[in-house]
């Protein structure tokens, strides 16, 4: 019998990667995506599948309990969000409304339709904030520095409550610093494909602050093998989703200086308010309970993404 998942976000960077992965291994799948971020054409390869479905709707609306309904999915891979630290920190009622009520609005919808699981995307940097210690936990206390991660740190308590009230199941999977082919390169996307569509199209980046900040870079199809496992495994855990390894902002630069070929070298500027100092986590528990870890080494990454944009 096949699997049903439903995929908030499935347009996005990181979920058109999640659909084409669960197309792959046989699930039929429903992208449910605004597309005030997403992109159609990132859901070139899945379209042309018999077992897709796209519909185009807010996670606010209630029309996403009707689809949720209608298509009584097994599993749903919560992805849609307002994902801009900064964003956050300009309009935290707006990163509440989207992050926060919009989640309920979808458990809800799982609620209702009897979905046995609820795989959602939460922060593996934004939720410890910048007085964790390194590498973060997750038993550790969480201190966010941002709305944002207020956010993702909210709704775990949500996500609990469902589980002990109604039995829903759930995966909260704390990404890190996810990168690749499809990132956007514009507004205040991730580092990776900012500096590589610059580099490669002569105009020198931008880096904020020193450029010694440190991230966990993490792969964006390795990501996506992580929230497929959680479909089956982690019920009830957070599991942070990262390498382990701290990467600067500085060593991310020079590395893609190289792969692009670039003549051009980047110019400073002044920190991003919300932004952590430092973030790497501690990524083991994800190996005992989801079976994963990351696969792709840096280098690697960086050259398919830049192979990407070029």
């Amino acid at each position: 019998m096949t699997r049903t998942a439903l995929v908030t976000g499935g347009a996005g960077f990181i979920g058109s990667h999640v659909v084409d992965r669960l197309l792959a291994d046989g699930w039929a799948v429903l992208v449910v995506d605004d597309l005030s971020t997403g992109r159609i054409p990132n859901l070139e390869l899945a379209r042309t599948r018999r077992d897709f479905a796209f519909h185009q709707a807010d996670i606010r609306s209630p029309d996403l309990r009707t689809l949720v309904e209608r298509y009584r999915p097994d599993t749903i891979c919560h992805l849609a969000a307002q994902a801009s630290v900064s964003m956050s920190v300009r309009e935290p009622v707006r990163d509440a409304e989207i992050n926060i009520l919009g989640t309920i609005n979808l458990l809800e919808a799982a609620r209702q339709a009897g979905t046995r699981r609820v795989v959602f995307a939460s922060s593996g940097g934004a939720i410890y904030g910048s007085a964790a210690r390194l590498p973060a936990r997750e038993d550790r206390v969480k201190r966010p520095d941002s709305p944002y991660g207020i956010s993702k740190k909210v709704v775990a308590d949500y996500f609990d409550w469902y589980r002990r009230t109604y039995g829903l199941e759930y995966v909260l999977e704390g990404f890190t610093n996810v990168y690749g082919p499809r990132q956007s390169p514009h507004g205040e996307a991730g580092v990776v494909s900012i500096f590589a569509e610059a580099m490669l199209s002569g105009r020198p980046p931008t880096i904020f602050g020193d450029g010694r900040q440190t991230r966990d870079f993490v792969f964006v199809t390795d990501v996506a093998d992580a929230v497929v496992r959680g479909a089956e495994a982690g019920n009830g855990k957070l599991l942070n989703i990262g390498t382990g390894v701290e990467t600067s902002v500085n060593q991310i630069a020079a590395l893609l200086v190289e792969l692009t070929g670039s003549k051009v070298r980047p110019g400073y500027g002044p920190d991003r308010p919300g932004d952590v100092r430092r973030s790497v986590v501690d990524p083991s528990a994800a190996a005992v309970h989801l079976g994963w870890q990351a696969s792709t080494p840096l280098r690697e990454g960086l050259r398919r993404t830049v192979d990407y944009f070029r």
